[in-house]
């Protein structure tokens, strides 16, 4: 055999699963179908949409909240080319910090498409043919998105997230299809440039994988940035006319709905991505999802050949495939490594920030738990007034017999940072009063988790 271990994809599951193994002194390669190593989280997902995410909010705080903090300016002006090109350079500086571990890990990188000659051998399509082989292979390519079977995606005017983030103009009325993630943090950074913003969703509320508190208080504060909302609402047409889009929707009433803009962002969510894999000639089973089976220690029915990240059942998160990537490789290693899925945080980057971990109010009631609730909000918080961020709560769900954590939700500023105290609390089974008879600074928004956890406790918040 060639190698110990092939990895085909390089996404943070693939490349952190290649360093991992070649850590533990295995031999090791990675393929990547592009010319850039990082997958779609570094090159068209992540880390350019905070990119322009960050971009964004400083000229929307440039245009409405730099007066009241005594900073005057002239007006602002949007210079989109500008943002696309620091876009690109913090993508690079990703992506070759990325080239540089490979490296440094001694981990041989082959660009082209990998694609399974038999369960050992992979053939590699690049700019030159040739065939390695491995005696474990792990597959981590990632997903691409998703799409309904009557829209036509001409990725100028009705596009995907990859397009979002190529734009050469602000758009005058931008139809975001979906009203997930995806759809509100890339409609959030052209709003705040001055779009106007209309979300079909088709459920009752946005971000539904979240708990409902949190789509709601973040429904309100995307409301102030001049939102639209359709929700409850199943598209049935998507149509291009020269500069225009007309997208058709009806409500549950058969009502229907006709909204008209410059572009169409179409983010239904993602579908796993194994095309040209050959996985029928290694023998390995998908699920009628177009996801690769795997059991308990992500090793697929084909016993040398591992399948990680978005191709896999779960949620379609970078770090749970980065959790997973570490697993295979410590497993091929006969170690025994563990991974939590329900402590796997979810995080929006809006502004204000959503994140979660744990249970939500839903879930808890599907099951028949009994538990109490905490919430604290951001307006109460001495830290958030001085800052100007006062949307946003943070709220505890804990066991109403044994005070265990259950879930932390919030929505606020900092949000994705400070997830992870509600993490770690949850790994160490932290009860409620634990939480709050720890010490937090002040002032910091980290107070209201505190908070949160009195009122969750015996409802004794200090400061509400």
């Amino acid at each position: 055999m060639d190698y110990q271990v092939v990895v085909i994809g390089s996404g943070p599951g693939g490349y952190v699963a290649a360093i991992r193994c070649s850590q533990l002194g295995l031999k090791t390669a990675i393929i990547e179908k592009y010319e850039t190593l990082g997958g779609t989280c570094l090159n068209v997902g992540c880390i350019p949409s905070k990119a322009l995410l960050d971009s964004s909010e400083h000229y929307h705080n440039a245009e409405h909240t730099f007066k009241t903090h005594g900073i005057d300016i002239n007006k602002p002006k949007v210079n989109l080319k500008q943002m696309i090109s620091r876009k690109a350079d913090v993508v690079k500086q990703n992506t070759d910090g990325i080239d540089y571990l490979m490296k440094k890990n001694k981990i041989d990188v082959f660009h082209g498409m990998g694609s399974f000659i038999d369960k050992h051998t992979i053939q590699i399509d690049g700019k030159e043919q040739k065939q390695i082989t491995a005696e474990k292979i792990i597959i981590a390519t990632g997903s691409k998105p998703a799409n309904l079977p009557f829209i036509e995606l001409d990725k100028e005017r009705v596009i995907t997230s990859t397009e979002a983030l190529e734009l050469k103009e602000v758009p005058k009325h931008m139809i975001v299809i979906g009203g997930g993630v995806i759809g509100m943090e890339l409609g959030s950074v052209y709003g705040r440039l001055g779009a106007k913003v209309s979300v079909v969703e088709y459920l009752d509320g946005i971000i539904p994988s979240m708990d409902t508190t949190m789509g709601k208080e973040l429904q309100k504060s995307l409301k102030g940035l001049g939102f639209n909302f359709y929700l409850g609402h199943k598209v049935t047409s998507v149509e291009r006319k020269g500069k225009n889009v007309s997208v058709k929707a009806e409500n549950k009433k058969g009502e229907v709905a006709e909204i008209k803009g410059d572009y169409c962002l179409v983010s239904i969510g993602r579908r796993p991505y194994t095309d040209k894999l050959g996985l029928d000639k290694a023998g390995v089973n998908m699920d009628d999802r177009g996801r690769i089976e795997v059991d308990g220690h992500l090793r697929t029915n084909v016993e040398n050949i591992y399948a990680i990240g978005d191709v896999v059942k779960g949620a379609m998160l970078a770090h749970k495939a980065e959790e997973e990537g570490v697993f295979v490789a410590e497993t091929i290693m006969g170690q025994k490594p563990h991974i939590n899925y329900n402590l796997i945080p979810g995080v929006v980057y809006t502004w204000p920030e959503v994140a979660s971990v744990g249970y939500t109010e839903e879930q808890l009631k599907e099951q028949g738990k009994k538990y109490k609730t905490g919430k604290f909000p951001y307006k109460a918080l001495g830290r958030a007034r001085a800052s100007m961020d006062t949307d946003g709560l943070v709220k505890i769900l804990a066991d109403k017999e044994t005070d265990e954590i259950l879930g932390v939700h919030i929505v606020g500023a900092r949000a994705a940072d400070m997830i992870a105290a509600g993490v770690t609390a949850m790994e160490y089974r932290a009860s409620a009063e634990d939480i709050s008879r720890m010490s937090h600074a002040h002032p910091t928004y980290m107070e209201a988790f505190k908070e949160a956890a009195l009122a969750a406790t015996d409802n004794r918040p200090i400061h509400m």
